[in-house]
Formats: structure tokens, C-alpha cells, sequence
């Protein structure tokens, strides 16, 4: 066995195999270049550090499960002047996240609560936190099937466990049967232990009386924005916008604005 064998066997023993991806070319660079030893082995295993994180991310994406891939990168600011762009980059830091407090986006439909949302969890996915997207429908359909074979526990702690828990579309119809004590336990079990996003296209004064029993709503929503930032999205649709503000198609530059320089308008998610 020659020497490159053996250490490609040892490499394997110490669950360093992603490091044969690039040890041929880090090999002629060293050559050509005249790498130091240490230089050599600091870029080689840059290069697999590099690569665990991308497979980390590649997991963490997955396991949260979003809805569609939006990115802030994607976001067309320039659709509606009246998304509050600082505050929604401050929040792309992830600050929030590490400080345990929630986001609220409310706002009609089509304003792009659901793209800033899942664009906030890709950045959280990108920072090393545990994530998951759940609509809110379904998440209370799995809690409704969970009470039915007595899992009702574990698929709550499936919703308590990831760092940062995003539920849309909350209130798009009536809370009905055991569903506003199952919308409060989840904030509660939440509260102070991690962040969650939640959007809806009800305002904030509605959301006591879905949960039908005034205590329990205000219980509720008491705790959810006692550390919460609240983004109010307001302005057009853009799934289906009106005469003269139709989104340009792929590939077409949009046209120029006619509002100041420098004003901030949304793009709304499909």
C-alpha cells in the first residue's frame, strides 16, 4: 500500500474523507507555489470545514421545511414604499433569535408577510439556528391528529424544540374546537425559551377574540408581544397589482419609480 493510500485510509478513520475533494489540488498548489507545511494544511482543512458547514446548512434548509425558497437577496424592495426596510434588515441579523423574542408581520394578503418570514428563516438557517416552517393551518391539523393517538406531547415539543418556529397565516379562518387552547400552548411553551414568527393577515386588535374565551386570548397575546417586534405591512398586492404597477416580467428592468430616491417599496411574495 502506497503512502497515499494509507492516508487516505487514515483520513477515512478519522471521518476526514471529505478532505479527498480537494487533496489532489491542494497538493499542486503546494507544489507550485511552494506552500509551507503549515500553510498546506491549514487550506486543506479550511476546505473541509468550509464543506461540513455547507452540509450543515444544506440539513438545517431542509429540516425547515419552508414553503418556497425566498432569500432576502430575492426581495424587490421597489414594489411598495411602505415596507419598513431597516427594520426588516435589522432583523436579518438574527439578533432576534439569540434574544428568544418574536416577530409579528401583519398585513393583507399578498403584502409579502410570507416572503419576509421565510426569507428571516433562511437567514436564521444561514446563523447555525434550528428552524421550522409550519403554515398555521397545518400545524393545528397535526395537533388536532396528535390529540386523536395520543402524541399530542412530542408533536408539541416538535414545535417548542427549534430555535426559531415561523407559523403563517394565522387567522385565515376562525379557531374552532381545542385549536385556541393548541395556538396557546405553543406561545406559551415558547415564551422566553425561543422565537417565533408569526404573519397574519388580521390586525392585532382582532387576534383576542379568536381564541373565543376573552382570559385565554388575552393570555395569549399578552405573552406574544410582551418581546415582540411588530411590523405592520401595508400597500398593494402584488399577486395581482393595480393598472400601472403591474411587476415586470424576468428579465425586464422595471421602470423608474416615481417616488423620491431613496424610498423603500415591497415586493410581494407569489
Amino acid at each position: 500500500m502506497s503512502l497515499g493510500d494509507e492516508l487516505r485510509e487514515l483520513l477515512k478513520r478519522l471521518r476526514l474523507a471529505g478532505v479527498l475533494d480537494s487533496l489532489e489540488a491542494r497538493l499542486l498548489q503546494a507544489a507550485e507555489d511552494r506552500l509551507e507545511p503549515q500553510e498546506f494544511l491549514y487550506r486543506l482543512l479550511s476546505d473541509e470545514v468550509a464543506r461540513r458547514d455547507r452540509r450543515q446548512l444544506e440539513l438545517r434548509l431542509r429540516r425547515a421545511s419552508f414553503e418556497q425558497e425566498k432569500v432576502l437577496e430575492d426581495f424587490d424592495w421597489s414594489f411598495n414604499p411602505r415596507v419598513p426596510r431597516g427594520r426588516v434588515l435589522e432583523l436579518a441579523t438574527c439578533r432576534f433569535v439569540a434574544e428568544k423574542r418574536d416577530v409579528v408581520f401583519v398585513g393583507a394578503t399578498g403584502v409579502g408577510k410570507s416572503h419576509l418570514a421565510q426569507a428571516l428563516g433562511h437567514q436564521a438557517c444561514r446563523a447555525g439556528h434550528s428552524v421550522r416552517y409550519v403554515a398555521a393551518a397545518d400545524m393545528l391539523k397535526e395537533l388536532r391528529a396528535a390529540r386523536a393517538d395520543e402524541s399530542y406531547e412530542r408533536a408539541l415539543r416538535g414545535l417548542v424544540r427549534p430555535d426559531l418556529l415561523i407559523v403563517d397565516d394565522l387567522g385565515l379562518r376562525p379557531l374552532r374546537g381545542d385549536e385556541p387552547q393548541d395556538v396557546y400552548e405553543v406561545i406559551r411553551q415558547r415564551y422566553e425559551r425561543g422565537s417565533t414568527i408569526w404573519t397574519s393577515n388580521r390586525a392585532l386588535e382582532e387576534w383576542p377574540g379568536l381564541f373565543l374565551d376573552p382570559l385565554l386570548g388575552s393570555a395569549a397575546v399578552d405573552r406574544l408581544l410582551h418581546h415582540a417586534d411588530v411590523l405592520v405591512l401595508e400597500g398593494d398586492t402584488g399577486r395581482n397589482p393595480p393598472p400601472g404597477k403591474a411587476r415586470p416580467r424576468a428579465g425586464v428592468p422595471p421602470s423608474q419609480p416615481s417616488s423620491p430616491v431613496g424610498s423603500e417599496r415591497e415586493e410581494v411574495a407569489p
